[in-house]
């Protein structure tokens, strides 16, 4: 859990390490979960919150109506039944690293996709020179693409 932010007679946002890059379902089409502190499961629920993403978007929540016990910074979430999909459709959207992946079945788990690092983000780019970055700032009269 990250940062808290209570809006008075809104609600109450909790930043997690995570979001619609990671699972874009409940922004494209509504998918809800459940979630629990991984560490207190069994604890009995103090507030209702939602757990909002990294992504500079107002609909990257990944569960609106989260029912907590009190959250505390470096508190780990656990979001539910999230399913196989999630993987497949993870992007690096922000330029955020995809998560790892582990398979868990009947009390067993094991890592098969390790979580990428931004050294992955970077590995396919391409280094632009000095003057190739500046025709293609200079706008079509330079021969480049308009600040693109």
């Amino acid at each position: 859990m990250g940062p808290v932010k209570e809006i008075d007679g809104v609600r109450t946002y909790v930043a997690v390490d995570g979001g619609m890059y990671e699972n874009p379902r409940p922004a494209l089409y509504g998918a809800r979960y459940e979630a629990v502190v991984a560490e207190r499961p069994d604890d009995p629920p103090e507030q209702v919150v939602a757990l909002a993403g990294r992504c500079c978007e107002s609909g990257d929540v990944l569960v609106w109506e989260a029912h907590l016990p009190a959250v505390r910074p470096g508190d780990v979430v656990a979001v539910f039944s999230t399913g196989a999909y999630t993987y497949s459709m993870a992007s690096n959207y922000n330029r955020f690293p995809r998560p790892a992946l582990v398979l868990a079945e009947e009390g067993r788990a094991a890592l098969v996709v390790r979580r990428e690092g931004y050294e992955d983000l970077v590995r396919m780019d391409v280094p632009l020179s000095a003057g190739v970055y500046q025709a293609v700032a200079g706008g079509p009269a330079a021969g480049g693409c308009g600040g693109v």
